[in-house]
């Protein structure tokens, strides 16, 4: 049985800040910051995602559980700080997904799958220029996403503006020209490693970009690669112990 009374969230809640008392909490989570913190919350999220993809469902009810306490935790420390606390951040987001979907609670007229496709790329626009004031079409895709999922995120930017003249044809060709034009610079030992560097992310951003005419999730086509190569060496250990 809990110490703490009230809803499971209250009980949660009242952990973290127990946690973090002064004198009687951990001294590892007192000495915590949002930048410490930080990592712990990212590997969380890709946890769960692992669960999900394994469709182990006590496995998914724990990690979402381990990511609900870095957001309890961030919460807490922000009320300490006197910035806001759990409360207004679950406000913060019932207010946005009721603006993102007037389909839902706006007038039975706008019930349909392209306005609210419309409406909700609409709101997050206005959002952005909120907080940044004249925002250009890349603002506020966050620096720290993955790269393969931030390219993404920033061609389907530019698609949606009209600003992207690209087709899966040209972006094939772009492919075989970047490929062929660099591909001395891999059998070279003199090239220093930047312009293979260059080159490389180069080919990651054309392929991601190919990705997104395609409707595939390159993020998440590259982690199925990974494991299924991961399997094969699974499967080639266990033939050669034989």
């Amino acid at each position: 049985m809990s110490e703490f009374k009230g809803t499971p969230m209250d009980q949660l809640k009242k952990l973290m800040e127990r946690l973090r008392h002064p004198t009687e909490g951990c001294p590892w989570d007192r000495e915590q910051t949002f930048e410490t913190v930080v990592p712990y919350t990212i590997e969380e999220a890709y946890e769960v995602e692992d669960a999900i993809a394994r469709k182990d469902p006590e496995a998914i009810r724990e990690e979402l559980g381990d990511l609900l306490l870095q957001i309890v935790f961030h919460s807490r420390m922000a009320e300490e700080a006197g910035l806001f606390d759990f409360d207004a951040v679950a406000k913060t987001i019932t207010s946005k997904m009721i603006e993102r979907h007037p389909h839902v609670f706006g007038k039975e007229s706008e019930r349909t799958q392209s306005f609210h496709s419309q409406a909700w790329e609409d709101q997050k626009t206005r959002e952005r220029k909120k907080n940044n004031g004249n925002s250009g079409t890349l603002d506020g895709v966050a620096l720290a996403l993955p790269a393969l999922m931030r390219s993404e995120k920033l061609i389907k930017r530019l698609k949606r503006a009209g600003l992207d003249p690209t087709n899966i044809q040209t972006l094939q060709k772009k492919l075989e020209e970047t490929f062929q034009e660099k591909k001395d610079f891999i059998e070279s030992e003199n090239d220093g490693g930047k312009i293979n560097e260059e080159w490389i992310g180069q080919m990651f951003f054309l392929l991601s970009h190919l990705a997104v005419h395609l409707g595939v999730d390159s993020e998440k086509s590259l982690r199925e690669t990974n494991r299924r190569f991961e399997t094969q060496v699974e499967h080639f250990e266990k033939y050669i112990a034989i």
